[in-house]
Protein backbone atom coordinates (compact mmCIF):
# COMPACT_ATOMS: atom_id res chain seq x y z
CA UNK A 1 0.00 0.00 0.00
CA UNK A 2 1.41 3.39 -1.26
CA UNK A 3 0.26 6.11 1.49
CA UNK A 4 -0.86 9.35 0.42
CA UNK A 5 1.56 11.24 2.06
CA UNK A 6 -0.55 14.61 1.87
CA UNK A 7 -3.17 12.70 3.30
CA UNK A 8 -1.10 12.89 6.91
CA UNK A 9 -2.27 17.08 6.95
CA UNK A 10 -5.19 16.86 4.82
CA UNK A 11 -7.25 14.29 6.81
CA UNK A 12 -6.93 16.73 10.23
CA UNK A 13 -7.03 19.63 8.51
CA UNK A 14 -10.42 18.46 6.64
CA UNK A 15 -11.54 17.44 9.21
CA UNK A 16 -11.26 20.51 11.54
CA UNK A 17 -12.56 22.74 9.37
CA UNK A 18 -15.82 20.41 8.99
CA UNK A 19 -16.32 20.10 12.56
CA UNK A 20 -18.16 23.30 13.26
CA UNK A 21 -20.84 21.90 10.75
CA UNK A 22 -21.24 18.53 11.93
CA UNK A 23 -21.20 20.11 15.40
CA UNK A 24 -24.65 21.81 14.86
CA UNK A 25 -25.82 18.22 14.48
CA UNK A 26 -24.57 17.19 18.04
CA UNK A 27 -21.70 17.22 19.87
CA UNK A 28 -21.57 13.01 19.71
CA UNK A 29 -21.39 13.61 16.20
CA UNK A 30 -18.06 15.80 16.11
CA UNK A 31 -16.23 13.47 18.65
CA UNK A 32 -17.30 10.35 16.50
CA UNK A 33 -15.77 12.04 13.34
CA UNK A 34 -12.85 13.58 15.21
CA UNK A 35 -12.07 10.00 16.67
CA UNK A 36 -12.84 8.55 13.07
CA UNK A 37 -9.62 11.49 11.87
CA UNK A 38 -7.01 10.10 14.34
CA UNK A 39 -7.98 6.17 14.11
CA UNK A 40 -7.59 6.87 9.96
CA UNK A 41 -4.46 8.34 10.96
CA UNK A 42 -2.81 5.98 12.59
CA UNK A 43 -3.52 3.30 10.10
CA UNK A 44 -1.75 5.06 7.84
CA UNK A 45 1.02 5.62 9.93
CA UNK A 46 1.41 1.88 10.38
CA UNK A 47 0.97 1.41 6.16
CA UNK A 48 3.89 3.83 6.29
CA UNK A 49 6.14 2.30 7.86
CA UNK A 50 9.28 0.30 5.98
CA UNK A 51 8.58 3.32 3.14
CA UNK A 52 10.60 5.87 1.67
CA UNK A 53 8.71 8.65 -0.56
CA UNK A 54 9.17 11.75 -1.82
CA UNK A 55 5.90 13.61 -2.67
CA UNK A 56 6.16 16.72 -5.21
CA UNK A 57 2.96 18.84 -3.93
CA UNK A 58 1.22 20.55 -7.42
CA UNK A 59 4.06 18.15 -9.75
CA UNK A 60 6.31 21.05 -9.10
CA UNK A 61 9.69 19.50 -8.87
CA UNK A 62 12.13 20.46 -6.20
CA UNK A 63 14.07 22.30 -5.44
CA UNK A 64 11.44 25.17 -7.04
CA UNK A 65 8.72 22.87 -5.65
CA UNK A 66 7.26 22.22 -1.90
CA UNK A 67 7.91 18.73 -1.43
CA UNK A 68 7.17 16.23 0.94
CA UNK A 69 9.85 13.46 2.37
CA UNK A 70 9.07 10.06 4.32
CA UNK A 71 12.01 8.30 5.22
CA UNK A 72 12.82 6.31 8.25
CA UNK A 73 12.94 8.90 10.96
CA UNK A 74 9.78 11.11 9.95
CA UNK A 75 7.86 7.54 9.46
CA UNK A 76 9.01 6.73 13.41
CA UNK A 77 8.07 10.06 14.35
CA UNK A 78 4.30 9.51 12.35
CA UNK A 79 4.02 6.58 14.09
CA UNK A 80 4.51 8.26 17.65
CA UNK A 81 2.30 11.12 16.89
CA UNK A 82 -0.57 8.77 15.79
CA UNK A 83 -0.45 6.37 18.97
CA UNK A 84 -0.36 9.62 21.29
CA UNK A 85 -3.32 11.22 19.79
CA UNK A 86 -5.57 8.58 18.83
CA UNK A 87 -5.07 7.87 22.76
CA UNK A 88 -5.51 11.13 23.94
CA UNK A 89 -8.67 12.02 21.51
CA UNK A 90 -10.28 8.80 22.91
CA UNK A 91 -9.76 9.88 26.79
CA UNK A 92 -11.47 12.99 25.96
CA UNK A 93 -14.37 11.97 25.12
CA UNK A 94 -15.64 11.70 28.64
CA UNK A 95 -12.84 13.60 29.82
CA UNK A 96 -13.68 17.13 28.49
CA UNK A 97 -17.51 17.11 29.34
CA UNK A 98 -16.70 18.92 32.33
CA UNK A 99 -15.42 21.88 29.43
CA UNK A 100 -17.70 24.11 27.24
CA UNK A 101 -17.32 24.31 23.38
CA UNK A 102 -16.34 20.49 22.67
CA UNK A 103 -15.83 21.05 19.15
CA UNK A 104 -13.42 23.95 19.39
CA UNK A 105 -11.38 21.69 21.25
CA UNK A 106 -11.90 19.27 18.60
CA UNK A 107 -10.89 21.65 16.03
CA UNK A 108 -7.96 23.10 17.79
CA UNK A 109 -6.75 19.41 18.64
CA UNK A 110 -6.88 18.31 14.89
CA UNK A 111 -4.74 21.54 14.14
CA UNK A 112 -2.12 21.13 16.01
CA UNK A 113 -1.66 16.99 14.93
CA UNK A 114 -2.33 18.31 11.00
CA UNK A 115 1.46 20.58 12.09
CA UNK A 116 2.92 17.93 13.70
CA UNK A 117 2.54 15.69 11.47
CA UNK A 118 3.73 18.54 8.65
CA UNK A 119 7.04 19.01 10.67
CA UNK A 120 7.65 15.21 10.16
CA UNK A 121 6.97 15.27 6.52
CA UNK A 122 7.96 18.80 5.65
CA UNK A 123 10.87 18.35 2.65
CA UNK A 124 11.72 22.38 3.56
CA UNK A 125 12.48 24.56 6.03
CA UNK A 126 10.26 27.41 5.24
CA UNK A 127 7.23 24.87 5.31
CA UNK A 128 8.58 23.19 8.24
CA UNK A 129 8.50 26.85 10.07
CA UNK A 130 4.90 27.10 8.99
CA UNK A 131 3.68 23.77 9.96
CA UNK A 132 5.21 24.23 13.48
CA UNK A 133 3.10 27.78 13.41
CA UNK A 134 -0.05 26.19 13.18
CA UNK A 135 1.30 23.38 15.88
CA UNK A 136 1.84 25.84 18.01
CA UNK A 137 -1.02 28.21 17.81
CA UNK A 138 -3.48 25.60 18.49
CA UNK A 139 -1.29 24.49 21.41
CA UNK A 140 -1.27 27.81 23.09
CA UNK A 141 -5.13 28.10 22.79
CA UNK A 142 -5.61 24.53 23.77
CA UNK A 143 -3.37 25.35 27.52
CA UNK A 144 -5.48 28.09 28.07
CA UNK A 145 -8.72 26.11 27.17
CA UNK A 146 -10.07 26.08 30.82
CA UNK A 147 -9.92 30.31 30.98
CA UNK A 148 -8.98 30.06 34.17
CA UNK A 149 -6.84 32.18 35.61
CA UNK A 150 -4.02 29.65 36.09
CA UNK A 151 -4.44 28.46 32.74
CA UNK A 152 -4.69 31.75 30.84
CA UNK A 153 -1.26 33.27 32.42
CA UNK A 154 0.11 29.70 31.52
CA UNK A 155 -1.06 30.28 28.25
CA UNK A 156 0.31 33.73 27.63
CA UNK A 157 3.91 32.67 29.20
CA UNK A 158 3.97 29.81 26.91
CA UNK A 159 3.19 32.00 23.58
CA UNK A 160 5.57 34.75 24.66
CA UNK A 161 8.21 32.35 24.35
CA UNK A 162 7.34 30.17 21.99
CA UNK A 163 6.54 33.87 19.93
CA UNK A 164 10.57 34.26 20.60
CA UNK A 165 11.66 30.68 19.61
CA UNK A 166 9.68 30.80 16.26
CA UNK A 167 11.16 33.88 15.78
CA UNK A 168 14.99 32.53 16.43
CA UNK A 169 13.96 29.82 13.74
CA UNK A 170 12.51 32.51 10.66
CA UNK A 171 16.06 34.55 11.11
CA UNK A 172 17.72 31.92 10.84
CA UNK A 173 15.29 30.35 8.04
CA UNK A 174 16.25 33.91 5.96
CA UNK A 175 19.79 33.49 6.75
CA UNK A 176 20.25 29.66 5.20
CA UNK A 177 18.00 31.35 2.54
CA UNK A 178 20.29 34.08 2.05
CA UNK A 179 23.70 32.20 1.61
CA UNK A 180 22.65 29.07 0.22
CA UNK A 181 19.76 30.52 -2.54
CA UNK A 182 17.33 27.83 -1.79
CA UNK A 183 14.70 26.67 1.02
CA UNK A 184 14.98 22.89 0.35
CA UNK A 185 16.90 20.84 2.65
CA UNK A 186 18.05 18.37 0.37
CA UNK A 187 19.24 21.36 -1.89
CA UNK A 188 20.48 23.36 0.98
CA UNK A 189 22.44 20.49 2.78
CA UNK A 190 24.28 19.77 -1.28
CA UNK A 191 25.20 23.51 -0.61
CA UNK A 192 26.82 23.67 2.33
CA UNK A 193 28.84 20.40 1.56
CA UNK A 194 30.13 22.37 -1.60
CA UNK A 195 30.73 26.03 -0.07
CA UNK A 196 31.31 25.03 3.45
CA UNK A 197 29.60 26.93 6.41
CA UNK A 198 30.42 30.61 6.30
CA UNK A 199 29.77 32.80 9.33
CA UNK A 200 25.97 33.80 8.21
CA UNK A 201 25.29 29.93 8.16
CA UNK A 202 26.92 29.34 11.43
CA UNK A 203 25.09 32.00 12.91
CA UNK A 204 21.56 30.65 11.57
CA UNK A 205 22.76 27.11 12.99
CA UNK A 206 22.87 29.11 16.63
CA UNK A 207 19.86 30.44 15.88
CA UNK A 208 18.16 27.16 15.00
CA UNK A 209 19.58 25.49 18.50
CA UNK A 210 18.12 28.65 20.35
CA UNK A 211 14.83 28.16 18.73
CA UNK A 212 13.77 24.80 18.52
CA UNK A 213 15.60 24.53 22.08
CA UNK A 214 12.99 26.70 23.35
CA UNK A 215 10.13 24.60 21.64
CA UNK A 216 11.87 21.51 23.48
CA UNK A 217 11.96 23.02 26.66
CA UNK A 218 15.91 21.78 26.58
CA UNK A 219 17.01 23.68 30.31
CA UNK A 220 18.02 26.56 29.87
CA UNK A 221 15.43 26.96 27.40
CA UNK A 222 12.27 25.25 29.33
CA UNK A 223 10.63 28.04 31.54
CA UNK A 224 7.19 28.11 29.99
CA UNK A 225 6.84 24.44 30.27
CA UNK A 226 6.39 23.96 33.89
CA UNK A 227 3.37 26.19 33.88
CA UNK A 228 1.86 25.21 30.87
CA UNK A 229 1.45 20.86 31.04
CA UNK A 230 0.00 21.16 34.22
CA UNK A 231 -2.53 24.14 33.37
CA UNK A 232 -3.78 21.80 29.83
CA UNK A 233 -6.36 19.49 30.16
CA UNK A 234 -5.53 16.14 30.78
CA UNK A 235 -5.15 15.03 27.04
CA UNK A 236 -3.29 18.17 26.03
CA UNK A 237 -0.86 17.59 28.77
CA UNK A 238 -0.23 14.02 27.15
CA UNK A 239 0.12 15.60 23.64
CA UNK A 240 2.38 18.61 24.60
CA UNK A 241 4.64 16.21 27.45
CA UNK A 242 4.11 13.00 24.79
CA UNK A 243 5.29 14.08 21.53
CA UNK A 244 4.88 18.15 20.59
CA UNK A 245 7.83 19.16 22.30
CA UNK A 246 9.40 16.40 20.79
CA UNK A 247 8.65 16.97 17.21
CA UNK A 248 8.58 20.63 17.12
CA UNK A 249 12.09 20.80 18.96
CA UNK A 250 14.20 17.39 19.23
CA UNK A 251 12.92 15.98 15.47
CA UNK A 252 13.35 19.37 14.21
CA UNK A 253 16.31 20.50 15.87
CA UNK A 254 18.14 16.76 14.62
CA UNK A 255 17.05 16.87 11.28
CA UNK A 256 18.55 20.56 11.18
CA UNK A 257 22.01 19.37 12.48
CA UNK A 258 22.56 16.09 11.17
CA UNK A 259 20.78 15.86 7.67
CA UNK A 260 21.22 20.23 6.58
CA UNK A 261 24.43 21.50 8.55
CA UNK A 262 26.01 18.08 9.35
CA UNK A 263 26.95 16.91 12.84
CA UNK A 264 30.33 17.83 14.33
CA UNK A 265 32.29 17.83 17.57
CA UNK A 266 31.18 20.80 18.83
CA UNK A 267 27.78 20.20 18.11
CA UNK A 268 27.86 16.87 19.87
CA UNK A 269 29.45 18.29 22.92
CA UNK A 270 26.62 20.86 22.69
CA UNK A 271 23.83 18.41 22.45
CA UNK A 272 24.82 15.87 25.20
CA UNK A 273 25.46 19.07 27.39
CA UNK A 274 21.82 20.41 26.97
CA UNK A 275 20.71 16.25 27.43
CA UNK A 276 22.75 15.84 30.63
CA UNK A 277 21.70 19.73 31.74
CA UNK A 278 18.04 18.82 31.16
CA UNK A 279 18.03 15.19 33.05
CA UNK A 280 19.60 16.38 36.24
CA UNK A 281 17.83 19.51 36.76
CA UNK A 282 14.72 18.30 35.80
CA UNK A 283 15.12 15.56 37.98
CA UNK A 284 15.99 17.36 40.67
CA UNK A 285 13.24 19.99 40.67
CA UNK A 286 10.56 17.15 40.09
CA UNK A 287 11.37 15.04 43.35
CA UNK A 288 10.54 18.32 45.53
CA UNK A 289 7.41 19.26 43.59
CA UNK A 290 3.55 18.12 45.26
CA UNK A 291 1.86 19.42 42.64
CA UNK A 292 1.18 15.78 40.49
CA UNK A 293 1.21 17.58 37.02
CA UNK A 294 3.52 19.70 37.59
CA UNK A 295 5.73 16.43 39.07
CA UNK A 296 5.13 15.21 35.24
CA UNK A 297 6.46 18.60 33.51
CA UNK A 298 9.61 18.72 35.38
CA UNK A 299 9.96 14.83 34.94
CA UNK A 300 9.03 15.28 30.77
CA UNK A 301 12.18 18.00 30.78
CA UNK A 302 14.26 15.16 32.38
CA UNK A 303 13.07 12.19 30.10
CA UNK A 304 14.03 14.43 26.93
CA UNK A 305 17.30 14.71 28.40
CA UNK A 306 17.83 10.85 27.94
CA UNK A 307 16.83 11.30 24.49
CA UNK A 308 19.04 14.18 23.60
CA UNK A 309 22.48 13.17 25.38
CA UNK A 310 21.79 9.38 23.30
CA UNK A 311 21.30 11.67 19.66
CA UNK A 312 24.26 13.98 20.86
CA UNK A 313 26.50 10.91 21.70
CA UNK A 314 26.48 9.00 18.80
CA UNK A 315 26.16 12.51 16.89
CA UNK A 316 30.23 12.97 18.81
CA UNK A 317 31.13 9.73 17.75
CA UNK A 318 30.51 9.76 14.45
CA UNK A 319 32.55 13.29 14.34
CA UNK A 320 35.30 12.47 16.37
CA UNK A 321 35.73 8.70 15.62
CA UNK A 322 33.28 7.75 12.99
CA UNK A 323 32.51 4.58 15.05
CA UNK A 324 28.75 3.99 13.19
CA UNK A 325 28.53 0.52 15.34
CA UNK A 326 28.84 2.82 18.66
CA UNK A 327 27.13 5.63 16.89
CA UNK A 328 24.13 3.71 15.74
CA UNK A 329 23.54 2.01 19.32
CA UNK A 330 23.47 5.48 21.07
CA UNK A 331 21.15 6.72 18.72
CA UNK A 332 19.03 3.86 18.30
CA UNK A 333 18.93 4.49 22.58
CA UNK A 334 17.87 8.04 22.31
CA UNK A 335 14.88 7.68 19.16
CA UNK A 336 13.57 4.48 21.36
CA UNK A 337 13.57 6.58 24.60
CA UNK A 338 11.76 9.15 22.27
CA UNK A 339 9.03 6.61 21.56
CA UNK A 340 8.85 5.05 24.67
CA UNK A 341 8.62 8.71 26.50
CA UNK A 342 5.65 9.78 23.96
CA UNK A 343 3.50 6.58 25.57
CA UNK A 344 4.59 6.41 29.24
CA UNK A 345 4.71 10.31 29.62
CA UNK A 346 1.36 10.43 28.31
CA UNK A 347 -0.58 7.86 29.84
CA UNK A 348 0.65 9.64 33.32
CA UNK A 349 -1.00 12.86 31.95
CA UNK A 350 -4.16 11.13 31.19
CA UNK A 351 -4.16 8.88 34.93
CA UNK A 352 -3.18 12.54 36.66
CA UNK A 353 -6.61 13.72 34.14
CA UNK A 354 -8.06 10.76 35.45
CA UNK A 355 -6.84 11.31 39.36
CA UNK A 356 -7.86 14.85 39.26
CA UNK A 357 -11.48 14.38 37.53
CA UNK A 358 -11.92 12.17 40.55
CA UNK A 359 -10.69 13.93 43.49
CA UNK A 360 -10.84 17.55 42.22
CA UNK A 361 -7.35 18.47 43.09
CA UNK A 362 -3.52 17.74 41.95
CA UNK A 363 -2.15 18.43 45.57
CA UNK A 364 -0.71 14.88 46.13
CA UNK A 365 -0.75 15.89 50.25
CA UNK A 366 -4.66 16.09 49.87
CA UNK A 367 -4.59 12.58 48.52
CA UNK A 368 -4.12 9.18 50.13
CA UNK A 369 -5.54 5.40 49.43
CA UNK A 370 -6.93 6.13 45.80
CA UNK A 371 -5.93 2.70 44.81
CA UNK A 372 -9.40 1.65 46.88
CA UNK A 373 -11.19 3.84 44.68
CA UNK A 374 -9.40 4.09 41.71
CA UNK A 375 -7.82 0.59 40.98
CA UNK A 376 -7.57 0.77 37.46
CA UNK A 377 -6.01 3.91 37.34
CA UNK A 378 -3.57 3.36 40.11
CA UNK A 379 -2.75 0.35 38.05
CA UNK A 380 -1.87 1.88 35.02
CA UNK A 381 -0.26 4.32 36.56
CA UNK A 382 2.48 1.90 38.16
CA UNK A 383 3.34 0.53 35.25
CA UNK A 384 3.85 4.16 33.75
CA UNK A 385 5.81 4.65 36.71
CA UNK A 386 7.91 1.69 36.23
CA UNK A 387 8.34 2.41 32.93
CA UNK A 388 9.40 5.80 33.42
CA UNK A 389 11.97 4.49 35.99
CA UNK A 390 13.73 1.90 34.40
CA UNK A 391 12.26 -0.94 35.99
CA UNK A 392 12.45 -4.08 33.38
CA UNK A 393 10.80 -5.39 31.71
CA UNK A 394 9.14 -2.26 31.24
CA UNK A 395 9.81 -0.45 27.82
CA UNK A 396 12.05 2.50 29.96
CA UNK A 397 14.42 -0.02 30.61
CA UNK A 398 15.52 -0.84 27.37
CA UNK A 399 16.41 2.43 26.26
CA UNK A 400 18.06 3.51 28.96
CA UNK A 401 19.69 0.45 28.77
CA UNK A 402 21.07 0.77 25.41
CA UNK A 403 22.21 4.15 26.30
CA UNK A 404 24.12 2.79 29.52
CA UNK A 405 25.95 0.33 27.05
CA UNK A 406 26.73 3.24 24.13
CA UNK A 407 28.48 5.36 26.93
CA UNK A 408 30.14 2.23 27.86
CA UNK A 409 31.32 1.24 25.05
CA UNK A 410 32.64 5.07 23.43
CA UNK A 411 34.25 4.98 26.93
CA UNK A 412 32.15 7.85 28.52
CA UNK A 413 31.98 5.99 31.86
CA UNK A 414 30.59 9.46 33.83
CA UNK A 415 27.95 9.47 31.56
CA UNK A 416 26.74 6.10 32.10
CA UNK A 417 26.73 6.93 35.49
CA UNK A 418 24.79 10.19 35.63
CA UNK A 419 22.07 8.26 33.30
CA UNK A 420 22.24 5.45 36.25
CA UNK A 421 22.17 8.15 38.81
CA UNK A 422 19.28 10.00 37.37
CA UNK A 423 17.03 6.92 36.62
CA UNK A 424 17.41 6.53 40.35
CA UNK A 425 15.91 10.38 41.28
CA UNK A 426 13.43 9.01 38.87
CA UNK A 427 12.61 6.10 40.90
CA UNK A 428 12.22 8.18 43.97
CA UNK A 429 10.02 11.09 42.61
CA UNK A 430 7.47 8.36 41.37
CA UNK A 431 7.70 5.99 44.54
CA UNK A 432 6.55 9.49 46.15
CA UNK A 433 3.62 9.27 43.66
CA UNK A 434 2.69 6.36 44.86
CA UNK A 435 2.87 7.14 48.12
CA UNK A 436 1.03 10.40 48.54
CA UNK A 437 -1.89 9.07 45.93
CA UNK A 438 -2.53 5.91 46.11
CA UNK A 439 -1.16 4.46 49.41
CA UNK A 440 -2.14 5.23 53.16
CA UNK A 441 -5.35 6.56 54.16
CA UNK A 442 -7.75 7.80 52.20
CA UNK A 443 -8.96 11.66 53.38
CA UNK A 444 -13.22 12.03 54.55
CA UNK A 445 -14.06 14.33 51.63
CA UNK A 446 -12.37 11.52 49.02
CA UNK A 447 -14.93 8.67 50.69
CA UNK A 448 -17.20 8.87 47.61
CA UNK A 449 -15.39 9.23 44.67
CA UNK A 450 -15.82 6.97 41.99
CA UNK A 451 -13.22 5.52 38.95
CA UNK A 452 -13.66 6.97 35.28
CA UNK A 453 -15.04 4.63 33.07
CA UNK A 454 -15.46 4.13 29.44
CA UNK A 455 -13.00 5.78 26.80
CA UNK A 456 -11.10 7.42 29.59
CA UNK A 457 -10.13 3.37 30.82
CA UNK A 458 -10.09 2.33 27.26
CA UNK A 459 -7.29 4.83 26.60
CA UNK A 460 -5.05 4.45 29.73
CA UNK A 461 -5.15 0.42 29.27
CA UNK A 462 -4.06 0.82 26.17
CA UNK A 463 -1.52 2.66 26.66
CA UNK A 464 -0.19 0.60 29.29
CA UNK A 465 -0.16 -2.65 27.62
CA UNK A 466 2.52 -0.75 25.07
CA UNK A 467 4.27 0.31 27.85
CA UNK A 468 4.89 -3.65 28.77
CA UNK A 469 5.15 -4.54 25.00
CA UNK A 470 7.54 -2.12 23.35
CA UNK A 471 10.59 -3.76 24.73
CA UNK A 472 9.32 -6.25 21.32
CA UNK A 473 10.69 -3.26 19.31
CA UNK A 474 14.04 -4.57 19.54
CA UNK A 475 13.30 -7.85 18.19
CA UNK A 476 15.11 -8.39 14.62
CA UNK A 477 11.86 -7.98 12.36
CA UNK A 478 10.10 -5.18 14.31
CA UNK A 479 13.49 -3.34 14.88
CA UNK A 480 14.76 -3.94 10.82
CA UNK A 481 11.17 -2.12 10.40
CA UNK A 482 10.94 0.35 12.31
CA UNK A 483 13.73 1.17 14.02
CA UNK A 484 16.95 0.74 12.37
CA UNK A 485 15.49 3.26 9.13
CA UNK A 486 15.25 6.05 11.97
CA UNK A 487 19.06 5.92 12.80
CA UNK A 488 20.24 4.71 9.46
CA UNK A 489 18.79 8.28 8.66
CA UNK A 490 21.13 10.24 11.34
CA UNK A 491 23.79 8.15 10.65
CA UNK A 492 23.92 8.89 6.67
CA UNK A 493 24.04 12.49 8.03
CA UNK A 494 24.26 14.95 5.19
CA UNK A 495 24.19 11.90 2.81
CA UNK A 496 20.33 12.75 3.32
CA UNK A 497 20.58 15.26 -0.08
CA UNK A 498 21.54 12.89 -2.12
CA UNK A 499 18.96 10.27 -0.85
CA UNK A 500 16.36 12.92 -1.62
CA UNK A 501 17.34 14.30 -4.98
CA UNK A 502 17.35 10.61 -5.76
CA UNK A 503 14.18 9.21 -4.91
Amino acid sequence: MIVPLPAFVAIPLGTAFLLPVFAKRGKAVATVLANLATISLLVLAIASIGQTRVYEIGKWSIPLGINLVLDGLSSLLLLAISVVSAAAMLFSIRYMEQYTAKAKFLCLFLLMVAGMNGVALSGDIFNLFVFLEIASLASYALVGFGCEHEELEASFKYMVLGSIGSIFILFAVALVYGNTGSLNMAYISKAIQSSGLNRGLTFALALFVVGFGLKAALVPFHAWLPDAHPSAPAPISAMLSGILIKTLGVYALVRVVFNIFGISVSMGWLLIALGLLSMVAGAFLAIGQWDFKRLLAYSSISQLGYVVLGIGLGGLIIARDGNLAWASLAILGGLFHLVNHAVYKSLLFLTSGSVQMSTGTRQMKQMGGLAEKLPVTRATCTVASAAVAGIPPFSGFWSKLILVIAAIQAHFYWVAAIIVFVSLCTLIMYLKVQRYVFLGELPENLQEIKENRGSMLVAMVSLACLCVLMGLLLTPCLRSSILDPAVQVLTDGVLYSANVIGM
